[in-house]
């Protein structure tokens, strides 16, 4: 029903991530009386969300992939908006609760300042990176390994596999949650804050780390030179420079810096690995 009249194949796959609420059995049970079309895939424990999302990528087969949660705020009749957005030469749409139905303080205003800072450091805005309604060339999103909580940052990831300005957001109905409840509040956000900085460094230092670990190195070395280059003056005017605290820090960032300059060479060695 939530396909419309769109004359293409499709599949539903259904991630149980390690219930024990008896949903095995119900989906296999489905499952059977729906067709092969409907597949249940069953991890052997709870993975978290990231996950279970990369899980059902993996075995999708379809040209285009629709990721949904099952706690039904989301609206499965969304889903032709998002194919139509795709068919128009879209890469990835990400759906956006304009209307959220959920608690202002413990989800909506922390839910407000990730975004605000998932933009403000990636250079992708994008309104609701939360919205687990997205749609994706599965082409590319294949391309991105998941992993941590890294659902949130699906969009900027997808920056490296394309251009943002085929991008798009579409607003989507959201609904009060009417089972469970909720496994994320206001303490995610730290979550958040974590994974943005290494969002940040792969983005910008991906296939070249060494210019990072080689400025930090080159920059402690540089200050721990100019400690020892000061204290070695002092000492050719006379003065008794063994027992001073200053000593110990210059010769440690001297030694500092050496190590985040090998250490920079040895990523980039990594890094040309992995590319090869």
């Amino acid at each position: 029903e939530a396909l419309g009249n769109y004359p293409f194949e499709w599949e539903l796959l259904i991630v149980n991530d390690g219930s024990r609420d008896g949903t095995q059995q119900k989906l296999d049970e489905q499952a059977r009386l729906r067709g092969p079309h409907v597949r249940p895939i069953h991890l052997w424990r709870n993975f978290r969300q990231t996950a279970a999302m990369q899980a059902g990528i993996d075995a999708s087969r379809g040209d285009v992939i629709v990721t949904l949660d099952g706690d039904l705020q989301n609206d499965p009749r969304d889903i032709e908006q998002f194919l139509t957005k795709i068919e128009e030469g879209y890469d990835i749409v990400v759906g956006w609760r304009f209307n959220r139905q959920d608690k202002l303080v413990s989800r909506k205003i922390p839910s407000r300042i990730a975004n605000w800072l998932i933009g403000k450091v990636t250079g992708v805005p994008i309104k609701d990176n939360g919205c687990s309604l997205k749609a994706y060339r599965a082409t590319l999103i294949k391309e991105i390994p998941l992993y941590s909580e890294m659902h949130r940052f699906i969009p900027a990831w997808m920056a490296t596999v394309t251009s943002p300005a085929r991008m798009a957001e579409e607003p989507v109905s959201h609904h009060a949650r009417a089972h469970g409840e909720s496994k994320y509040g206001i303490s995610r956000t730290l979550r958040v804050v974590l994974d943005l900085l290494s969002v940040n460094f792969f983005l910008r230092f991906a296939s070249r780390p060494g210019h990072f670990f080689g400025g930090v190195g080159l920059g402690v070395s540089m200050i721990g030179g100019l400690i020892l280059a000061y204290l070695a003056a002092l000492k050719i005017s006379g003065e008794d420079i063994g027992g001073r605290p200053l000593l110990w820090l210059g010769f440690f960032c001297v030694l500092g810096g050496l190590q985040f300059l090998t250490t920079g060479v040895i990523a980039e060695l990594l890094i040309r690995i992995y590319y090869n």
